[in-house]
């Protein structure tokens, strides 16, 4: 409080002097008692605590990491065959799109290869036309033999069926049948036999007559006479089944050899399959020879090295001149359309993340944020996919919280606002809910 004064010889003796409490009231008060500073500490800490829970708010959600890269396609692009290079079509780091030739190896040695085989080819092509001629007409010979030496073989053994009939006839019932006579007259013979041997003490006696003696005698002859008959009749009968048996192997004989030449004709017809195979084999020429072509001319194609994608063409190793092997590689090709952010987060930052989540990616080059979606998240941890994963099992061990790739998958961007290129640093952040 001010307090003006006014000073003067003439009213000096009227200003009265202030009380020591009214002058102490009138002081400012100090510290938490002044009422503007109580204020301003209230404003304060509700800014404090309006900022801790927007914080709190904005990143109880979020996942960050600063280990993290563009990834992308390297498409490696390298010869296919041997030769030197007759020129190189592209510049470092250039834009190319698929199928633009990049470099052309020298095509004369090639170009030489595919005539060649061109040449080999219409060769065979004749072999298997005129392989092919013989086979109608051998075809037509060997049916022909065939059925003669067919027909000789039904013969034969229509014979053979006829033999094998008077062939057991003879040995079973002619023989049988003559068996039985030469038994019976043998049994007549026996008993005339007989009979005589008692008639004669009775003629001796005189106990018969000499005519029934004689009877008895003409008897005896007459049955022995006819057992010697049926004998013959028997010998007859064995010497019919030889024969019958003889002539059964005669048509035997005649069986195998029309069975011989039945073979001979299925020998002639293995000699259309032979003949049949040897123009398969040419045709298969004929084939292998068109390979050839096929082979030398996608030889000679490989002489333009073309790119497989749409890109930049960088890491150029080749110049004009070189001569370059087999699979050398020659350039890459990065497509920077088409890449991603592999995110290495500690595996306590994986709790709630899962695919389809947003994210943020911060890129350092541009200092520019770009939004996405995580896309998946790797299999196991980065340790374990290394050159040399750590072995645990040695007694080594020291606990390490592990990172875990994480794919994030990028929104499209314009190439006029920023254009990301495999190994470019950035931030990543997934918000998990």
């Amino acid at each position: 409080m001010s307090v003006e004064i006014e000073v003067g010889l003439e009213n000096a003796a009227r200003v009265k002097p202030l009380p020591e409490e009214q002058l102490l009231l009138d002081e400012p008060k100090k510290g938490l008692a002044n009422p503007k500073l109580r204020g301003i500490l209230l404003v304060v800490g509700a800014a404090l605590v309006i900022a801790f829970v927007a914080l709190y708010v904005y990143y109880h959600n979020r996942e960050t990491t600063d280990d993290a890269q563009v990834d992308g396609h390297i498409t490696p692009v390298s010869s296919k065959i041997y030769g030197r290079v007759a020129e190189v079509l592209v510049t470092d780091n250039q834009q190319v799109k698929a199928g633009q030739v990049l470099a052309r190896i020298d095509p004369r040695d090639f170009q030489a290869e595919l005539d060649q085989a061109k040449g080999e080819l219409a060769l065979a092509e004749a072999d298997a036309q005129s392989a092919g001629v013989d086979i109608p007409r051998t075809r037509e010979n060997v049916a022909s033999g065939t059925s003669s030496a067919d027909a000789q073989l039904l013969g034969a053994e229509a014979d053979v069926v006829r033999a094998q009939v008077a062939y057991d006839q003879a040995k079973t019932s002619d023989l049988a049948y003559a068996q039985a006579n030469v038994d019976k007259s043998r049994a007549n013979a026996e008993l005339g036999q007989a009979d005589l041997a008692r008639y004669k003490p009775l003629l001796d006696k005189g106990e018969i007559s000499k005519q029934q003696y004689d009877a008895a005698k003409a008897n005896a002859d007459a049955t022995a006479s006819g057992l010697k008959a049926d004998q013959e009749k028997f010998d007859q009968a064995g010497r019919s089944v030889e024969m019958a048996k003889a002539y059964l192997a005669a048509a035997q004989a005649r069986v195998a050899q029309a069975r011989a030449g039945v073979t001979a004709a299925q020998a002639d017809t293995r000699q259309i399959g032979m003949r049949t195979a040897d123009a398969q084999g040419k045709a298969g020429k004929v084939q292998q020879q068109r390979a050839k072509v096929e082979s030398a001319q996608l030889n000679l194609s490989y002489a333009e090295i073309v790119a497989p994608i749409d890109g930049v063409a960088t890491h150029k190793q080749v110049e004009v001149g070189q001569i370059v092997q087999q699979g050398q590689g020659l350039m890459v090709i990065v497509p920077l359309q088409d890449v991603w952010v592999t995110a290495n987060f500690k595996e306590t930052q994986l709790r709630k993340m899962k695919a389809g989540q947003k994210a943020e990616v911060h890129v350092d080059t541009y200092g520019k944020t770009f939004t996405g979606h995580l896309d998946s998240i790797a299999g196991a941890t980065g340790a374990v996919l290394s050159l040399l994963p750590p072995e645990n099992a040695t007694g080594n061990y020291v606990k390490v919280v592990q990172r875990i790739p994480v794919k994030i998958v990028l929104d499209p961007i314009s190439p006029d606002k920023a254009v990301l290129r495999p190994g470019m640093n950035v931030d990543a952040t997934v918000i998990t809910e």
